[in-house]
């Protein structure tokens, strides 16, 4: 990841394997996002935050957010330090399957969500 962003707002997209048996558990999860959870994406200059769930060829999660801070590896390091999102990490690690070779969990070691590159964009 970047270390210090560019100013203004970026977009950002990300993906990685859910397992197959843990569908309906993430959708009931993400359904009720824990408070704490949101608030410190948004303290995390994070917005417009969206999961979407392919099925085929195997179930993957892609997110996208737009981020619109200034300082993005401190804010991600301050969301990583957050007891809750931590927590949260754990539960929705153990259903996902990271396709970063020596992931090891959001928030340790590289990242756990494989990372793409904008290659087009309209506004």
């Amino acid at each position: 990841m970047a270390s210090k962003s560019p100013q203004g707002p970026r977009r950002i997209a990300q993906w990685i394997y859910l397992k197959p048996e843990c569908i309906e558990e993430y959708k009931k999860c993400h359904a009720a996002v824990w408070p704490e959870v949101l608030e410190q994406i948004k303290g995390s200059n994070v917005r417009d935050y969206s999961i979407f769930l392919s099925l085929e060829p195997r179930p993957t999660l892609f997110a996208s957010f737009k981020y619109v801070g200034n300082d993005f590896d401190g804010d991600m390091a301050r969301m990583a330090a957050n007891p809750k999102v931590q927590e949260w990490w754990d539960m929705t690690d153990g259903m996902q399957e990271s396709p970063v070779e020596g992931a090891v969990g959001s928030a340790s070691g590289p990242g756990w969500w494989g990372q793409t590159e904008e290659v087009f964009y309209v506004d």
